[in-house]
């Protein structure tokens, strides 16, 4: 059913899963409606209990370029008798499939289906997505705010938000942050930071870790050198044949290797593939190590923190408080204060005494009569 309504008649739905629109092209879409006139009508349903009597289910964009062209009436679709869930049904899937629904939203409006009761294979048929798909962004609803931001803004891509998704909210910033501000060459990287990140959280706390043994440490010193020595004889061998070969053109390498090409082109192809391979090992375990290293050196500024606390601690002179003394308001009572005191201190009393009974007593003062007479 169709019909003109009030654009006051109908309360956009609280539960929309779009929270932002994009300025520019909701401008885009005022001007287009203002020169064609609405294309396709907004969805809504009739609701009790509220102030409109219709509550919007799909065409928020729309109903909000058409408010802000000060149009009072606008084109409706009715759907009478629709439940809760169907009706956000529908409104997600006008706005699922469009680019400039965020990646945060669709994974929000995902979370809503699966608290419904949707089995993440269910929402995927009802989108026409793979589970994989919607599984991802379910995983996304981890990010803390600041990294959510990130990836809504397109600063980071969503498999690499992913990997960052797994981490503890502190590592979910140090890689964040890392990536953003240019630390990696390319995303892979990033995403093996993250994965270094998520292995260092679950295994045993640095400062927990024991000494290798004497011989694991000889074991590791073996396989450096032999891992060194071998990349060293690739690096002095290897590229600069690969580079000798790469300069030559291929009509004279035609020549060159005659009847032996077909098996050096199976090597090299050989070659490059098991290249690729380390290529990816050698980023994972870059990631590994930039990841000790930032646990490392967190775990430093913790320790050298509680380092400079301590020793404020006790640079700060303590400071006791000595009870104040009764104020005496006769003589009696200023003859039993003075006789309590020594009592109250006899045992520190006495020592000191005897040390007072043997130093030199000062001398005294010559008065000034006396003085002028001795001269």
């Amino acid at each position: 059913m169709f019909a003109n309504l009030k654009i006051s008649e109908i309360a956009t739905n609280p539960d929309q899963p779009r929270k932002f629109f994009d300025e520019a092209k909701l401008e885009e879409l005022k001007g287009t409606i203002k020169e064609n006139g609405l294309l396709q009508p907004v969805v809504v349903r009739p609701v009790e209990g509220v102030e409109a009597p219709y509550m919007l289910i799909a065409g928020e964009r729309r109903l909000r370029a058409c408010t802000a062209l000060g149009m009072d009436v606008i084109e409706a679709k009715i759907i009478k008798n629709a439940a809760e869930e169907r009706a956000y049904v529908l409104g997600i899937a006008e706005n699922v499939g469009r680019a400039d629904m965020t990646v945060m939203e669709e994974a929000g409006a995902y979370a809503d289906l699966k608290a419904a009761g949707w089995s993440p294979a269910k929402i995927a048929k009802q989108f026409g997505k793979t589970e994989t798909h919607i599984t991802w962004r379910l995983g996304l609803l981890t990010l803390r705010p600041e990294v959510a931001e990130m990836v809504n803004k397109g600063q980071i891509k969503n498999n690499l938000a992913w990997h960052i998704a797994q981490l503890s909210p502190a590592n979910q910033m140090v890689a964040a942050m890392r990536y953003v501000r240019g630390d990696f060459d390319s995303e892979a990287e990033a995403q093996h930071f993250a994965n270094g990140l998520k292995m260092t959280e679950q295994q045993t706390s640095l400062t927990n870790e024991k000494a290798p043994s004497a011989e694991e440490q000889e074991k590791r010193k073996k396989a450096k050198a032999k891992t060194q020595d071998g990349l060293g004889k690739a690096e002095e061998v290897l590229i600069p044949l690969l580079e000798d070969l790469a300069e030559k053109k291929p009509e004279d390498l035609a020549v060159i290797l005659g009847g032996d090409l077909a098996r050096h082109l199976r090597v090299v192809t050989r070659l490059h593939a098991k290249v690729q391979m380390v290529k990816n090992i050698l980023s994972k375990a870059q990631g590994i190590q930039r990841a000790m290293e930032a646990e490392f050196n967190k775990a430093a500024a913790e320790v050298k923190q509680e380092a400079a606390a301590k020793n404020t601690e006790e640079a700060e002179p303590e400071t006791a408080e000595k009870p104040a003394e009764p104020q005496a308001t006769g003589k009696g009572e200023a003859k039993a204060a003075a006789k309590a005191r020594p009592t109250a201190k006899q045992a520190a009393a006495k020592p000191a005494a005897r040390n007072v009974a043997t130093a030199k007593a000062p001398a005294r003062r010559t008065p000034a009569k006396k003085a002028s007479a001795a001269k």
